[in-house]
Parts: C-alpha cells; sequence; structure tokens
C-alpha cells in the first residue's frame, strides 16, 4: 500500500509541475489536483505513523 501512495503521490506532483508552466495557480484544475495531492500526503503521513507507532 505504502509504495502504491508513494507511486500516486509522485504521479500528482509531476502532473502539478507541468501546470506550473502553463497555467494560474488559481486555475480549477490545478487546484483540484493540488487538493488531492493533498489528501494523499495526509494519508501517507497516517500510514507511516501507523507503522511507528505500531513498532513499539
Amino acid at each position: 500500500m505504502e509504495k502504491k501512495l508513494l507511486k500516486r503521490i509522485e504521479a500528482l506532483r509531476q502532473k502539478l509541475n507541468k501546470f506550473e508552466l502553463t497555467r494560474d495557480l488559481v486555475d480549477s484544475e490545478v487546484v483540484e489536483v493540488s487538493q488531492q495531492l493533498d489528501k494523499l500526503l495526509n494519508q501517507y503521513q497516517r500510514v507511516v505513523s501507523y507503522q511507528q507507532l505500531s513498532f513499539w
């Protein structure tokens, strides 16, 4: 699961980087992708935190 999340995160990061060249930050698609990326980053953080807690 963790690797899948990282792949999806990286794909969205690359997409946002491409948008940087062609779109405004307030463009609806930029905002949507950014929000998706935020959700995935939060999800990844929860997974990593849970794994660290489970270690102890």
